[in-house]
């Protein structure tokens, strides 16, 4: 019996960029991808409908509300209609989606609960990453080496996790804290993870995290309170 794969995209004005994740995504891979509308003021809708997109609604901003309500709709499907394996894929094409076989290959050949794409251990294009973000996630991956023993070199975004651990995790973090409070749940539970090195490129159109003082600010307080929050 084939592995189902869906995806997982959650998406905030990125009518530039969706249209391009959605056509490298390899299509005999994947069952269904989900664009998970945060409250854009854009054409991002129409464009990741025009491009074969299963599109949900997530009027209340927040990247981690996005990721929920994309979850969400899995969970409303008969039980066995719901996935083997979910890949959370952000829409602004700084990851490469061509490159998702790599991803899941831990999960469906070793193994492995959970995989990382990690930007650390791949290609970074020069400014891809401002210092303030390589910064948080080498503090960030440290903590968690720390108090769980776990080791990870990125927060990336460019993720894969089984569906039976995802719901095990539980996932609640509505805004920036969501990729370290899956990382950190991981480590918790005891879950069999491993990373992949990436391609990462600079992203189309300005971040709503890093772009900005106060989105760097305050991803850094979430992800840092999610990390002792969870001790």
């Amino acid at each position: 019996m084939s592995t189902i794969i869906d995806v997982i995209i959650p998406a905030y004005n990125e009518e530039k960029s969706i249209g391009n994740v959605l056509r490298d995504i390899p299509k005999e891979l994947v069952r269904d991808i989900i664009v998970c509308n945060n409250a854009s003021t854009d054409n991002t809708k129409a464009v990741a409908l025009a491009n074969g997109a299963i599109v949900v609604d997530q009027p209340e901003k927040g990247y981690g509300n996005a990721c929920l309500k994309g979850i969400g709709y899995l969970k409303e499907k008969a039980v066995e209609e719901q996935p083997d394996i979910v890949v959370f894929l952000d829409g602004d094409y700084s990851d490469h989606p061509e490159e998702m076989p790599k991803l899941i290959q831990p999960i469906t050949e070793e193994g492995m609960d959970m995989v990382i794409g990690s930007r650390s251990m791949g290609t970074l294009e020069k400014g891809a990453m401002m210092p303030q973000q390589i910064f948080g996630n080498w503090l960030a991956t440290t903590l968690i080496k720390f108090f769980y023993n776990y080791q990870f070199t990125d927060l990336g975004p460019f993720r894969a996790i089984t569906w039976k651990q995802l719901m095990a995790i539980d996932m609640q973090d509505r805004d920036f804290g969501w990729t370290v409070e899956m990382q950190v749940k991981a480590a918790k539970f005891g879950l069999k993870c491993t990373e992949v090195p990436m391609t990462y490129r600079k992203r189309i159109g300005v971040s709503k995290v890093s772009g900005t003082v106060r989105g760097t600010i305050l991803a850094g307080h979430k992800i840092l309170w999610t990390i002792f929050k969870l001790l």
